[in-house]
């Protein structure tokens, strides 16, 4: 059974929302990912929100663009964390599914990340999750100790070689 539900509203939402899906890969938490589009097919759209519970999600992480109504109607219907990931789009560059997903009304909160986070958005449901989940949590606390590495390893080289070496690698 799935634990995370990842919805888009187009397929031009995959390589942002595919990342939320690498990212539960690695660590290690099971999803199911769908093409939805709530305005196009609100049938089913509605069929899927209200019966993301029975399927077993805890949290349903949401990626929309321009009037991006899919993460806050997933809210509306869905009892449990909606993470929405608004989509950069070419006439507003985002902005506009930023202000549509974050400003929700009293009562239906959507947690929101940046604009095509959907890595962040991942993390956001793994921590989420591992609330209630000890192993998940070593494994998150061990996912960001390789980030720390990481970093320190792009220092010590920027160190060893300069920056204008650095630049050309």
């Amino acid at each position: 059974m799935a634990q995370v539900g990842i919805v888009m509203g187009s397929d031009s939402d995959m390589p942002v929302m595919a990342k939320a899906a690498e990212l539960l890969e690695e660590i290690g938490i099971s999803y199911e990912m769908t093409i939805i589009s709530a305005h196009r097919e609100p049938d089913v759209f509605f069929e899927y929100a209200k019966g993301a519970e029975a399927k077993g999600f805890k949290v349903i992480i949401a990626g929309a663009g321009k009037a991006a109504h899919l993460p806050g109607m997933c809210a509306a219907i869905f009892p449990m964390p909606v993470i929405g990931v608004p989509m950069k789009t070419s006439d507003l560059g985002g902005v506009d599914s930023l202000y549509s997903i974050v400003q929700m009304p009293s009562g239906i909160p959507v947690a929101t990340v940046a604009i095509n986070g959907g890595q962040n958005a991942g993390i956001l449901a793994a921590k989420i999750l591992a609330i209630s989940d000890a192993a998940l949590l070593e494994r998150l606390k061990n996912y960001s100790e390789s980030l720390k590495k990481s970093v320190q390893e792009k220092d010590a080289k920027l160190k060893e070689v300069g920056y204008k070496t650095y630049l050309k690698a």
